[in-house]
């Protein structure tokens, strides 16, 4: 399986929404800006431009159910509201028709409630020594001193939804690239 085999199915299967979740440092954003390109006429919502500081997790999980998601899977238009992390305070809100098609990336994406209003869900897994440093070399000195804090909202964010059993594909990266398994 490859990205491109993913964007086509879900191109002839008329999907709207997918979801892509693992832990920080996983590969999440250059698997969902891959899909991006291929996948014509998405939107892609990053989980990072919601969460409402460093203890947001649990919040932005919430919101982006109740706000984006299920309206979208009720035909309705979704939402969601970013935040700015220089001023640390919401920046306003944005807008998705229900027709369009989506991409939600992030820690958080991937819960039963969320799965249910999309498409597809993929969990992305990369061994944590690697995810820590794939993370702490993209943010630096500004993740540094939070790492481990936000590392304990994830493992409370796994043990409560189990995102990785909601998954239809498991992405495995590894030295030789990404290894793909179908997941549920």
């Amino acid at each position: 399986m490859e990205v491109d085999d993913i964007a086509r199915r879900l191109t002839d299967g008329g999907a709207r929404t997918i979801l892509i979740d693992g832990r920080s440092g996983s590969g999440k954003s250059t698997l969902a800006d891959e899909v991006h390109q291929l996948w014509a006429s998405s939107t892609v919502v990053r989980l990072d431009d919601i969460y409402p500081g460093w203890d947001g997790l649990a919040w932005a999980v919430a919101h982006v159910h109740t706000a984006l998601l299920q309206p979208r899977s009720t035909g309705r238009p979704g939402r969601w509201r970013r935040w700015d992390w220089t001023t640390n305070a919401p920046a306003g809100w944005h807008v998705v028709a229900p027709t369009q098609r989506l991409i939600v990336e992030g820690v958080g994406a991937l819960t039963p409630a969320n799965r249910a209003s999309a498409d597809l869900g993929i969990w992305v897994d990369t061994p944590d020594d690697e995810r820590k440093r794939r993370a702490l070399e993209r943010d630096g000195e500004t993740y540094r001193p939070h790492w481990e804090r936000w590392a304990a909202q994830e493992v409370d964010y796994l043990a409560t939804y189990q995102p990785r059993a909601q998954a239809d594909w498991i992405v495995t990266e590894t030295p030789d690239g990404r290894e793909w398994t179908p997941g549920r």
